[in-house]
């Protein structure tokens, strides 16, 4: 990857505008754009209200289906945020007394979204009288017409961005559509659903109707807003702990405690970090590899023995998951060479397509190679009708692939049959006959971009005083916790002096350091060999680090992680 440089995050708030913590945690706190100290209080009573445009419609149509006895089909999507909010879906409803089913569409045959061939399964398999779409939904204006000629009502229920007027539903609810004023515009798919759940059972309370307590789901709400990366906003932060705290305490969903036990984690110990890293691949593997089904079944399990045998499905999807994976990055990686022996140095785009890739895992792909060589990367596969291609985008901060792929289909119309996602992540199809057309035109609009945004920047909290260099303060600051996307754990660098090194597995190298107060110090950089040119002849070293708690035989020491090294 390119030089990094690194740099410290601005101030977005001022640290003098929090009073009840040290000088650190106030610059932590408004480095994040913390406005106040109340948002440390991650209390449900302090969640927004339910302000969205189209809810009232929602409640009232779904209170008529269940008093009704209406059949009910929630259309989901195959990814973590749509396997929580179908489960969340399906559960309180059945609990309120619906009549409900769910279907997810096959990636590999469907695509995404409620399209009109959905509408179409969807009657012939159940004959509903009301569709629900979680998670999708907000761009499938030819499915809704399709619906309703059906003689279905339809609610869709999403989050995805958009910048057309919304499809012709009896009710969507979206804080990201036009016109809708809700505050937060970060809330998952899985979010979206959990207020129009909740808001429902409270309007079903007072009128003395079958109410249920939607807290009881939180640990669904947690694992699909982490496992979606949406933005930890303070509703989200408040969303996500709630539902931490469920799972710490065994009060889950009995699949979401098989995974960890399979996974060989205690749910006691769990961290937000473990949503997406732990239980979100194994969910997400399902609808990867096979069909989500299998994911969602083992959200709804209601005993340990079923929920277990799902889990170990899961598991080993996810262990095919990353053998398809890693042998396509290999391969992704054999053909960036040959574009770097013609060319100085990297396009402005990555855009990749072999046509025995597996669609299923090409996302990921395109996030390794984002990661790696930060560029955005889209990676191609072959469709089902062998004239598309299917592309999954990743980007990196400053420009987003959602709208720059909007730009291209507005002047090239051509060129890309369907498009949608987020800033940082989006899925597209294209013609195979046109991957050569995209990719260059793709490549010329990003390259007209910033070349700023092209030089990867490490944003660090500064020097750590030597005075918070003990185990109190990564005690303090899992307190600030949930941390994740747009309110990342706290990174600190400095200069050290080296007072030993040793190498462990002839990978990782393990340092001891010594402050000018003269404390000594572990410090451990993982995969060291691969990514840092480590100089043992010299006497010290500049590290970014993370600080954490480490146990070793009964010993508890502070140790940084370490994240980068220079010299």
């Amino acid at each position: 990857m390119s030089n990094i440089q690194i740099k410290q995050r601005p101030f977005l708030t001022r640290p003098e505008s929090f009073q009840g913590v040290t000088p650190l945690i106030a610059q932590i706190l408004a480095r994040r754009g913390v406005q106040s100290e109340q948002e440390l209080e991650l209390k449900l009573k302090y969640l927004l209200a339910p302000t969205m445009k189209g809810l009232d419609q929602a409640i009232q149509l779904l209170d008529q289906a269940i008093d009704e006895h209406k059949e009910i089909v929630i259309v989901g999507d195959y990814d973590a945020d749509g396997a929580t909010s179908t489960a969340l879906m399906v559960l309180a409803l059945r609990e309120l007394g619906a009549k409900v089913q769910y279907l997810v569409p096959d990636r590999f045959k469907y695509g995404y979204g409620l399209t009109p061939a959905i509408a179409d399964l969807a009657f012939t398999r159940f004959q509903p009288d009301l569709l629900i779409t979680v998670d999708n939904g907000i761009s499938s204006h030819a499915g809704v017409e399709r619906a309703q000629a059906h003689g279905m009502q339809v609610i869709i229920t999403d989050h995805h961005l958009t910048t057309k007027a919304t499809p012709a539903a009896d009710a969507v609810v979206n804080p990201n559509q036009l016109g809708c004023e809700f505050p937060s515009k970060a809330l998952a798919g899985v979010g979206v659903a959990f207020y129009v759940l909740a808001n429902l059972s409270s309007y079903r309370k007072k009128q003395g109707k079958s109410s249920s307590n939607l807290t009881q789901y939180l640990d669904l709400v947690a694992l699909g807003t982490y496992a979606d990366v949406a933005s930890l906003d303070y509703n989200n932060r408040i969303l996500v702990d709630a539902g931490l705290k469920k799972i710490q305490q065994h009060l889950c969903r009995p699949g979401i405690s098989a995974l960890l036990d399979i996974a060989g984690r205690e749910a006691a110990s769990l961290k937000a970090q473990d949503l997406g890293f732990v239980l979100g691949p194994r969910i997400n593997a399902a609808g990867r590899m096979e069909t989500m089904d299998i994911g969602i079944e083992c959200l709804l399990a209601n005993d340990a023995q079923t929920a277990y045998r799902f889990a170990e499905q899961l598991n080993q999807l996810n262990v095919e998951r990353r053998q398809v994976e890693g042998q396509i990055k290999q391969e992704a990686l054999q053909e960036l060479e040959k574009i770097q022996l013609d060319a100085s140095e990297l396009p402005a785009a990555l855009i990749m397509f072999e046509p025995h890739w597996h669609q299923g895992v090409i996302g990921i792909v395109a996030g390794r190679l984002k990661e790696q060589f930060h560029r955005p990367s889209i990676v191609f596969a072959a469709d089902e009708d062998g004239i598309h291609i299917k592309g999954s985008a990743r980007s990196i901060d400053g420009i987003h692939i959602r709208d720059a792929i909007e730009q291209v289909a507005e002047q090239y119309p051509h060129l890309v049959s369907h498009f949608g996602g987020h800033a940082a992540a989006a899925g597209l199809t294209i013609q195979k006959a046109h991957f050569q057309e995209f990719r260059q035109i793709f490549e010329q609009l990003i390259a007209s971009m910033d070349p700023e945004l092209f030089q990867a920047t490490l944003w660090t909290d500064g020097e750590l005083p030597v005075e918070d260099f003990h185990l109190d303060t990564v005690h303090t600051l899992q307190h600030l916790a949930p941390w994740g996307q747009k309110f990342p754990p706290p990174i600190f660098e400095g200069q050290f002096q080296i007072v030993d090194y040793r190498w462990l597995k002839d990978s990782h190298l393990k340092l001891r350091l010594a402050l000018n107060n003269g404390q000594v110090l572990d410090a451990i950089a993982f995969s060291a060999k691969d990514k840092f040119a480590f100089d043992p002849m010299q006497d010290s070293v500049h590290l970014v680090y993370e600080l954490e708690r480490n146990e070793f035989n009964g010993n508890v020491s502070l140790q940084l992680r370490i994240l980068h090294l220079q010299q």
